[in-house]
């Protein structure tokens, strides 16, 4: 579970997810744009970091790719929010992804950001901030084409919140409060954006 569901994979599902949504349920998606955009979120917010995290594995100022110890963890979330930033960039300056998606991208990069700040203090899962953001991008999506998303999917995301925090806490990552605070905190971070876009629009 805290393999296939790392943080730095869940903005290329989400962005795949979407996109496919968005080509069923809105309007066509050109596919070159959706390659773009799907590969862009990969090497910004997924390889990008991943890659620096190997790099300082190497050196030996991180202990594994789980980053464990939170003392060792400020600097991976620096390189990480930096993808992140660009992969905003990305999507609304260049790609001017359609406001649903643009407002997930936003939270995401909120979210890690957050994510590292609370990290000076206190052990945060991030492994559970991924999926929340993800639970909560989808919500607001589907606000977004003014739809409502399906109760088979929200029963399966939340499913497998449950089953990954039961996953990070088994493996003495986290303790309940790390994965609940973590959960609630990406949820809120991909759903506020667009509520506060919404009410003032």
């Amino acid at each position: 579970m805290s393999i296939l569901l790392y943080p730095l994979f869940i903005p290329t599902y989400g962005v795949a997810l979407f996109c496919y949504a968005y080509s069923q349920q809105v309007v066509y998606m050109p596919l070159a744009w959706v390659l773009v955009a799907v590969t862009g979120t990969l090497i910004l917010t997924c390889i990008l970091p991943i890659t620096a995290i190997a790099i300082m594995m190497r050196k030996g100022q991180v202990t594994d790719f789980q980053i464990t110890d939170e003392k060792e963890r400020t600097l991976p979330y620096l390189y990480t929010i930096l993808g992140f930033g660009f992969w905003c960039y990305l999507m609304i300056a260049i790609l001017h992804a359609p406001l649903s998606i643009a407002f997930i991208s936003i939270g995401a990069t909120v979210a890690i950001s957050l994510v590292a700040f609370i990290n000076l203090r206190w052990k945060i899962s991030a492994h559970l901030t991924g999926l929340g953001g993800l639970t909560g991008g989808i919500m607001s999506y589907y606000l977004g084409i003014g739809s409502m998303p399906s109760s088979g999917l929200l029963s399966v995301l939340f499913l497998l919140s449950l089953a990954l925090m039961f996953a990070r806490v088994y493996v003495n990552a986290h303790t309940p409060y790390q994965v609940c605070t973590g959960w609630l905190l990406g949820l809120s971070c991909t759903t506020i954006p667009y509520c506060i876009y919404s009410y003032v629009a």
